[in-house]
């Protein structure tokens, strides 16, 4: 079982990481918004945006669900009846091949074949060997972290992104 290696923005702080233009009204930013919020220290805010303890509950899918709720768009209880399962979202929406920014991304987790990760993509790394991910319970706060693209389980799009979406070049 191949392990996912990810590596903190913390790290790169000295990395100049520059994330493309976001609009001020799209789902991307509204999930910027809550950046470096932690599960135990801003755990009360969390609870009041997630509709769940995040130090209590794995929480990835639960932020994604309540940033494309915030913005409007149907979460991943629109097909599942397991919404806060990340690989709930690998019924969401329709898969594609090149992610451009805000897509959903999810990867796989644990040593259980029901485990996973999910977050939105926001770019992908000079050498396109990662994506950066923006997501929820990325080291117990919300993050920009980097995830192999060798281990993307699948890149979903919704159509109501398209409006506040643009191909990323490299």
């Amino acid at each position: 079982m191949k392990k996912i290696v990810f590596i903190s923005l913390f790290a790169l702080s000295s990395c100049n990481l520059v994330i493309p233009e976001v609009p001020p009204d799209s789902h991307v930013q509204a999930a910027l918004d809550k950046m470096y919020l932690h599960e135990r220290k801003d755990n009360e805010e969390l609870q009041d945006y997630l509709d769940i303890n995040p130090a209590r509950t794995e929480w990835c899918a639960a932020f994604v669900n309540a940033v494309l709720h915030e913005k409007g768009i149907p979460g991943s209880e629109s097909v599942s009846d397991y919404p806060l399962m990340a690989r709930s979202f690998l019924r969401w929406g329709e898969s594609v091949d090149e992610p451009l920014l805000g897509d959903v991304v999810i990867f796989p987790r644990g040593d259980q074949g029901w485990q996973g990760h999910v977050g939105f993509y926001t770019m992908t790394s000079a050498d396109g060997k990662y994506y950066y991910i923006l997501g929820g319970n990325q080291n117990d706060r919300v993050t920009i972290e980097m995830y192999p693209v060798s281990l993307a389980l699948d890149i979903r799009r919704s159509s109501k992104f398209l409006t506040h979406q643009t191909q990323i070049d490299d």
